[in-house]
């Protein structure tokens, strides 16, 4: 059984918390949860990504943020 590793979020503590992306693009490394994005009934659906550097905005699925292929919890 092969059990994938994956980065433990707290949705309640999502906003403004600090991320790395494993695999940069055009030198965008280190990103702040600048919004959370709920449905009407408070549930998660997404969250914008700010990069540090260039201050430019994605929003993605909030799940994304789980997968440590792709993000690494805090600024490394």
């Amino acid at each position: 059984m092969n059990k994938l590793k994956t980065n433990s979020i707290n949705p309640a503590k999502l906003l403004l918390s600090k991320w790395t992306a494993t695999q940069p693009v055009n030198k965008e490394k280190h990103f702040l949860v600048s919004k959370v994005i709920k449905h009407e009934q408070d549930f998660i659906v997404g969250c914008i990504l700010e990069a540090v550097l260039t201050h430019k905005e994605y929003q993605i699925d909030w799940r994304e943020l789980k997968n440590t292929d792709l993000w690494s919890i805090g600024w490394l």
